[in-house]
């Protein structure tokens, strides 16, 4: 009787798209060794969207600052999201048996206060495409749980990079103001020496003392952002990364598809199948089953089986699962249109950085310009120290302005693409 339940659904496989098929679904388990192989070795061909995610580029070139430090990340995350994949594999290897017959116990007690105890087995033949449902919302959470995980993996890394050019601008920014302390300090001992030939007063002197006590603040600031940034730095990765200094180029992102584009797409999938799941429960199936009890008396039989019955609004609901795959479709599309746009916006933000940022160097040349000028000006007697203190200002100013509006296109780039989902190598994740 086993044997016979189990052979009924593949008699049965030309029964429209909706019968359970054990050789539709099970075409790698029960076909020959060999394609057995080939799909252990290339398993994205079952997915398009696992094969989108593990060839996506990383837009950061290797033996780079940035590429060390995503390294080092990757290599200490938690990986939290990879046990959810797991998770999810393991219930889609079990949803691929689903077409099996069931087996086990049932335990009652008769009129008599006995107990009766049957082993019952029971074989689906016809559910509407129910089976198949419930394998392709198991493959749909797989390729969720795929995403999620690459966006986590994306996202570690997008945020340890903040953290490290929050590092590199304050240590230059503390490295600049230390030059500019020592030139600063010069004015100083040359203003005190004035003063106390009594060539300038002391009010002079006082302002330039109160310039110098506001660079030693921001510059103690500069040191303890660094600081903080580091540290935290160093708390997500794997090894100490004091050492690193610069920032790397990124390559071009390429054409690949957005990473909330693929989770709409993902989400899709779980939904269409939802849906039919959903339908085949309204819908009569066929079911075989038997029994045995510890006598060795058998029973079996055919049933028909539904899960929801037939009311007033049964049709309604079919209308509404009709609709749900347009639905999925237009929330495909906003996703699209929405990472468009952003991309487009952070591109746009990236282009503006750094054109100013090449205006910055253009007019921190001028000034340096002018402070040589200024300076050759003083040593030849023709102008005061004030006159060249507030000449050098300017150029250290114009130095500052140069090098945050450096960063700040650094960090465009990086969110350009982190919103391109391109700062992790998809098969290394």
């Amino acid at each position: 009787m086993i044997a016979v339940l189990a052979l009924l659904p593949g008699c049965m496989g030309n029964m429209a798209d909706g019968p359970v098929s054990r050789f539709k679904s099970a075409e790698a388990e029960v076909g020959a060794q060999g394609a057995t192989k080939a799909a252990l070795v290339k398993p994205a061909d079952a997915s398009e969207i696992i094969h989108a995610l593990q060839m996506r580029p990383s837009v950061l070139q290797s033996g780079t600052a940035y590429s060390q430090v995503a390294d080092a990340v990757i290599a200490a995350d938690a990986r939290v999201a990879e046990a959810d994949l797991r998770v999810a594999q393991l219930r889609a290897e079990a949803a691929k048996k689903n077409w099996m017959p069931s087996i086990g116990p049932r335990v009652s007690l008769n009129s008599l206060g006995d107990f009766v105890a049957q082993l019952v087995i029971e074989q689906v033949i016809f559910d509407n495409g129910r089976k198949k449902a419930e394998r392709d919302l198991a493959k749909a959470n797989v390729e969720i749980a795929a995403v999620t995980l690459v966006e986590d993996g994306n996202k570690r890394v997008y945020d340890a990079l903040s953290l490290y050019l929050k590092a590199e601008e304050n240590r230059d920014l503390a490295g600049h103001l230390g030059r500019a302390l020592k030139d600063m300090a010069h004015f100083e001992w040359v203003m005190q020496e004035r003063v106390n030939g009594g060539v300038s007063d002391m009010s002079d002197l006082n302002v330039l003392r109160q310039k110098l006590a506001a660079m030693r603040a921001r510059r103690g600031e500069a040191e303890e952002a660094t600081a903080t940034a580091m540290a935290e730095l160093n708390a997500m990765s794997v090894r100490n990364l004091g050492e690193l200094r610069g920032i790397g180029d990124l390559r071009a992102a390429g054409a690949a598809e957005p990473l909330g584009v693929i989770r709409a797409r993902a989400e899709r999938e779980r939904t269409m199948a939802e849906a039919r799941i959903q339908r085949a429960s309204h819908l009569p199936g066929l079911s075989a089953s038997g029994s045995v009890d510890r006598d060795g008396n058998t029973m079996g039989g055919l049933e028909i089986t539904t899960d929801s019955l037939f009311s007033l609004g049964t049709m309604a609901e079919f209308k509404a699962l009709e609709v749900v795959k347009d639905a999925a479709d237009r929330k495909v599309s906003e996703a699209r249109e929405v990472a468009e746009r952003k991309v487009q916006a952070q591109s746009s933000k990236l282009s503006a950085y750094q054109r100013q940022a090449a205006e910055a160097v253009t007019l921190t040349a001028q000034a340096k310009t002018n402070l040589d000028l200024f300076r050759a000006q003083y040593e030849g007697g023709q102008r005061q120290v004030m006159d060249v203190v507030g000449v050098y200002e300017t150029w250290a100013q114009a130095l500052e302005t140069e090098l945050e509006l450096t960063y700040k296109a650094a960090r465009a780039e990086l969110e350009l693409a982190r919103l391109k989902g391109a700062l992790a190598e998809g098969a290394r994740i």
